[in-house]
């Protein structure tokens, strides 16, 4: 089943970012085979990153709140909200 992930950083984490942003897109790149879509969400005027939006293979809820806190993002405090959602792909079509 896929599952979203919106993820929201806290104010002024920028430096959190930065600091983990490698080890997060290993973690990324080790689970590259259960990821539908990711990628960071940006600033309005799109000069920063505020945010990820996560879409991932997951057998269950319990096994999206396991991947959500292997991320080291999450293990170094970046966000200040995670909401985990089941999601439907309807379009495109597959």
């Amino acid at each position: 089943m896929l599952f979203m992930f919106h993820c929201v950083d806290k104010a002024g984490a920028a430096e959190i970012r930065g600091a983990n942003r490698a080890e997060h897109l290993a973690y990324l790149e080790a689970n590259a085979a259960r990821i539908f879509a990711a990628g960071p969400l940006l600033s309005d005027d799109q000069s920063g990153m505020v945010g990820s939006l996560l879409i991932v293979e997951c057998a269950d809820a319990a096994a999206a709140q396991e991947f959500a806190a292997g991320d080291p993002y999450a293990k170094a405090g970046l966000f200040d909200s995670v909401t985990i959602r089941p999601w439907r792909r309807v379009y495109p079509k597959a």
